[in-house]
């Protein structure tokens, strides 16, 4: 997997700045339906934002989990602020 450029990370943090999360993180935590979600959701759009829910954040801290679950996914980590994260994952080129 390769890292996106800082320019590649900036692009994508002002395309999704405006916009609202796809996908939250509950108490049940990285779930395998929450990570089919995202899975689905990378290979269409390549960028995925979501929001962690605070019974989700029991145990470990937001940037915790949001990295824990872009290595799950074979994702990077783009932003990671407050309780909302980024992942951006580069669609495959032989499977548009």
């Amino acid at each position: 997997m390769s890292q996106p450029t800082a320019a590649k990370k900036r692009l994508i943090k002002k395309k999704l700045s405006e916009e609202k999360p796809t996908v939250w993180v509950g108490k049940g935590g990285a779930s395998a339906e929450l990570l089919k979600e995202i899975d689905k959701q990378l290979s269409k759009r390549e960028t995925v934002k979501a929001r962690i829910l605070k019974n989700a954040l029991s145990e470990h801290e937001a940037k915790y989990v949001a990295s824990r679950i872009a290595d799950q996914m074979g994702a990077s980590l783009v932003e990671a602020r407050g309780h909302t994260f980024t992942l951006y994952r580069p669609r495959d080129k032989e499977n548009p």
